[in-house]
């Protein structure tokens, strides 16, 4: 997958974590459905700490990347790595920009991509979008909530083979995301979230657009 295909997917599932999840009959789902739609409604900004832990058949040993994030609503997030290299990432409305330890800028026009993944998975699409492109099953594993989604429609499959969202049940907020694509990489995403409903400076998000 491509830096543009991947980082445009993470920025995505990211910012639509509170959308994953289906209204359907079943007890558990509209349990924690209830809950995400209760959340989304409390919280409107958040910032934390994340482990991305990355393997693949061709590495060696896991890759372990740790940083820091913060998200406002769902056009707006940035992330920065420390270790092992600095990088960042920052999004906002229609431009991504990812920024190497030397300063050096990439600037993406991703907009149209991430509107398409939000269009495929907003809550009036939900339900009948996710029936459709996944088989979704859901359990409880003490203090989470495990939701797991195996793509059905060849659209997603051709990119993805599952993807797992663990939620905290106090808050319903996203505790990991676990992302295994086609192309052989396997990352995991730990989440902490450190401040919930902070008022964010504007240069959390300032991004370099196309001159």
């Amino acid at each position: 997958m491509s830096l543009r295909r991947r980082v445009c997917c993470l920025i995505a599932l990211l910012l639509l974590l509170p959308h994953l999840l289906p209204a359907q009959s079943d007890d558990l789902l509209m349990r924690v459905w209830n809950g995400v739609q209760q959340a989304q409604g409390k919280f409107t900004t958040g910032c934390g700490s994340v482990v991305e832990t990355r393997t693949s058949r061709l590495m060696v040993k896991p890759m372990v990347l740790r940083g820091k994030f913060c998200a406002d609503g769902m056009t707006r997030f940035s992330l920065e790595y420390f270790s092992p290299n600095a990088l960042r990432i920052r999004f906002n409305t229609d431009y991504l920009n990812v920024i190497s330890g030397d300063g050096e800028t990439q600037v993406l026009d991703i907009g149209s991509g991430v509107r398409r993944a939000q269009s495929a998975f907003s809550r009036e699409n939900s339900i009948e979008g996710l029936k459709k492109n996944f088989t979704i099953t859901a359990q409880e594993n003490g203090r989470e909530y495990e939701l797991k989604f195996v793509p059905r429609s060849e659209a997603f499959r051709r990119r993805l083979n599952y993807l797992v969202v663990k939620l905290d049940k106090r808050d319903f907020l996203p505790r990991s995301l676990e992302v295994d694509g086609k192309s052989g990489v396997n990352s995991v995403f730990r989440i902490d979230f450190t401040s919930l409903n902070a008022k964010l400076p504007a240069e959390t998000f300032e991004v370099s657009k196309p001159k």
